[in-house]
């Protein structure tokens, strides 16, 4: 149960706060602030997907801003070094000794735009830091800040200039979310937003939401492992999991279409993620709605399809869409 009442819950009436002010700046794109509160509260890291313009950046620019944390904003691009991320030791003639220049990892929350624009040397830098919270740079090891959080852009494989992923480094994101265009309606309240920002010469539309200190943050997360998860809906998240290990259970067709299923890292993204999404809710429980809305952004990145699938043009989200439909809810 949740450490307060619902309705009394001074820190979930701050999440829920933010949530609203940010939705009224990012317009049309609720699932992806619902998703990046999600990883914020779940303690991980976060990978959107999308065309250009979708205001990607703009939503996590407009996140950093309603929290008491450092921001810092690196753009990804061919010549990026892995020392521009990490930092590097620098001689000090003067001492006749190195210091260590601290790089941009050593803030907050790190948006790193456009992250399939650099080679993989430089992906590869991400690694430890996202996956153990330090960093290792000749023979010292720094440890992050306990609020540590990369949320990266990328715009689609497809698109010229980019690099996939690494595997390794994709299963260190906590979702991966994908984002499309605007409906009708949502474009027209884009419009006018852009030209009252115009107008106003990009000063704040609305008063801006008090920022949510660390101790707040850390009182949710709290508060997040503590939404009941029954034993049955355990069960049912496992079974998700485990099928795109064994998918030939549930059909022959799933087993053609997948080659490698997805990791621990998997079922324990699932659970925190469901719980953190019902917590945002104001519910105390987690219902299975909440566990097959995240399956597909926990499992789109940690699943590998076959070539029979590529083939014949099933997609990671048509697979787990097929996977959740065959298994039973309890």
């Amino acid at each position: 149960m949740l450490a307060n009442d619902i309705s009394e819950n001074k820190t979930l009436v701050s999440l829920q706060q933010l949530q609203k002010y940010i939705s009224k700046q990012i317009i049309g794109q609720e699932v992806l602030v619902e998703r990046m509160l999600i990883t914020l509260l779940a303690d991980g890291h976060l990978l959107v997907e999308g065309a250009p313009g979708l205001a990607k950046t703009r939503a996590v620019n407009v996140l950093s801003r309603g929290i008491e944390a450092d921001f810092h904003r690196v753009q990804f691009t061919p010549d990026l070094l892995p020392a521009d991320l990490t930092g590097t030791e620098i001689y000090r003639p003067q001492e006749s000794s190195f210091e260590f220049q601290k790089g941009p990892l050593f803030h907050n929350i790190i948006l790193a735009d456009e992250i399939n624009r650099s080679p993989a040397k430089v992906q590869a830098a991400l690694l430890e830091a996202m996956g153990e919270r330090q960093i290792t740079v000749g023979a010292h090891t720094y440890p992050l800040t306990p609020l540590f959080m990369v949320m990266a852009t990328q715009n689609p494989i497809e698109q010229e200039g980019t690099y996939p992923l690494p595997e390794a480094q994709l299963d260190r994101f906590l979702l991966h979310v994908k984002i499309d265009y605007p409906h009708a309606e949502h474009e027209k309240a884009i419009l006018h937003l852009a030209r009252e920002e115009a107008k106003k010469a990009l000063k704040t539309l609305s008063p801006v939401v008090e920022k949510v200190s660390q101790k707040t943050l850390f009182e949710a997360r709290a508060q997040v492992l503590e939404v009941h998860l029954a034993d049955s809906l355990e069960e049912y998240l496992l079974q998700i999991i485990l099928a795109t290990r064994e998918p030939k259970i549930y059909g022959q067709d799933l087993a053609d279409w997948l080659q490698y299923g997805a990791s621990p890292r998997a079922s324990i993204a699932l659970d925190r993620c469901s719980r953190a999404k019902a917590w945002l809710a104001g519910r105390d429980f987690v219902t299975p709605e909440d566990i097959q809305a995240l399956a597909f952004d926990v499992l789109r990145h940690r699943i590998i399809l076959s070539y029979e699938a590529e083939a014949e043009g099933i997609s990671s989200d048509y697979f787990i869409e097929q996977l959740i439909a065959r298994i039973a809810v309890p």
